[in-house]
């Protein structure tokens, strides 16, 4: 990969669930030391450090059991913007933060890219598809939301709106292995690529990603990828509140990386889920680095070798 400029942005977003801790993410990306790493591989990297929400009031019309929604949509608002500044200048990097963070980076993403022209698509690798709705959702928190908001559904009243929503058949979903009665019958009637852990274990994950890295880099589009925590598998990754056993393993994970940096085609980035509270001295902090390393340009065989003693 050529030399970029990465703009890191902090975004200690934790409105998007109950389970408090994924505040501490951005600056525990820092101390894992996300700055040198790229900037080993010849990358300009400047530090935007942790941004703020805007202050905003809950919307009369939101649902009674939606968590924190004045905060997320104050989140939405200010990482949109954030995000649509820093991808004129860069490659964002979004340290978070739950993944109710992506409603905001996603928005950006698409903002900029309808500027330039450019469709855009997104690759999301995590457990769940997080497609519900603030009306659909039974938890009511809003990390499980940011893909239905980005293609255009209804029920985000107080967001501001994704113009143009992002194509359903522009989104990837790679990791799945848990989704809800009422997202799985909203998966099935929609045009989301999807590829769940069962595929993946009988086929591979380079066959699909290869079709869909092909399918953006004919379309001339800009690629915004979201890494959740829980993609990988929790043995590898403990620090995230929702572990899913049966992940992807750290080769997997890190052939994706190597796949999209070959490709040429990322423009963003969400390292999300991470809650350090959780973790294992430093262990999943480490491995998510690792894993943006090599999304822009180092190979594994490249890497240090960590010792967690």
């Amino acid at each position: 990969m050529s030399q970029k400029k990465c703009i890191l942005v902090g975004a200690p977003v934790d409105s998007g669930k109950r389970r408090r801790g994924c505040l501490m993410g951005p600056d525990a990306y820092r101390v894992a030391g996300i700055a040198e790493a790229l900037a080993t591989l010849g990358h300009e990297v400047r530090d935007l450090g942790n941004l703020i929400p805007d202050e905003i009031e809950t919307p009369a019309t939101t649902p009674d059991h939606v968590h924190a929604p004045a905060e997320t949509i104050g989140w939405t608002t200010r990482l949109k913007a954030a995000g649509q500044e820093a991808m004129a200048d860069g490659v964002p990097i979004f340290m978070g933060g739950d993944h109710a963070l992506s409603l905001g980076s996603v928005a950006g993403a698409a903002a900029h890219a309808a500027a330039q022209g450019r469709p855009q698509f997104v690759l999301w690798l995590d457990a769940h598809s997080d497609f519900h709705t603030p009306h659909s959702t039974a938890s009511g928190n809003l990390h499980g939301t940011p893909l239905a908001y980005v293609t255009g559904h209804g029920g985000f009243d107080g967001f501001p709106v994704v113009i143009p929503p992002i194509p359903e058949q522009n989104i990837c979903i790679m990791g799945l292995r848990s989704v809800d009665g009422p997202e799985r019958e909203m998966l099935q009637k929609c045009a989301i690529r999807r590829h769940d852990m069962r595929e993946i274990d009988e086929s591979g994950i380079a066959r699909p990603l290869s079709a869909f890295l092909d399918r953006v880099a004919d379309a001339g589009g800009a690629l915004h990828v979201s890494l959740d925590v829980d993609f990988l598998d929790p043995s590898f990754a403990p620090a995230v509140g929702t572990t899913v056993p049966g992940g992807a393993t750290i080769r997997e994970a890190h052939l994706v990386m190597e796949m999209i940096s070959d490709s040429g085609l990322m423009t963003s980035l969400d390292l999300v889920e991470l809650n350090p509270f959780l973790d294992d001295r430093g262990r999943t902090a480490q491995v998510m680095v690792d894993l943006a390393a090599s999304a822009m340009g180092r190979r594994v065989f490249d890497r240090p070798t960590h010792a967690f003693a």
